[in-house]
């Protein structure tokens, strides 16, 4: 699994933090780690500590907030996926059919007005 950061994808000013080229073992991994992590432990997870993850050009830490904000960041290299625990619930939901068999689909990971949106994408691209 990789991380980076497409800046302005749809000349829309549309960005993308995307985790991407993975299999469902990968997508299991990646849901399990959150759940226990950030659920469970109410922890943050960040994924620069992740040892099946290879960080690109960016890194991205989950953590539990007030408030459903979606990805945010000062400087587009460190981003911040902050959302409450009903956020994170819905997330898992969303990984869940990557987990239960390999797929060339996509999927993003909230729906908040937020000019970066996390995508979830098990082959390298996402215009298939």
């Amino acid at each position: 699994m990789e991380i980076d950061y497409l800046e302005n994808i749809d000349g829309h000013e549309q960005n993308i933090v995307r985790l991407y080229n993975f299999n469902k073992t990968e997508a299991i991994l990646f849901r399990d780690l959150l759940i226990d992590t950030v659920i469970i432990k109410k922890q943050k997870l960040n994924l620069a500590e992740v040892d099946f993850i290879t960080p690109r050009n960016c890194n991205l830490i989950f953590g539990l907030f007030k408030t459903d904000e979606g990805i945010l960041t000062k400087d587009n290299q460190t981003f911040f996926c902050v959302l409450t625990l009903e956020g994170f619930t819905n997330m898992i939901k969303l990984i869940e059919p990557f987990c239960k068999k390999e797929s060339r689909g996509f999927q993003y990971l909230y729906d908040i007005d937020n000019p970066i949106d996390l995508l979830f994408c098990p082959s390298a691209s996402f215009d298939e």
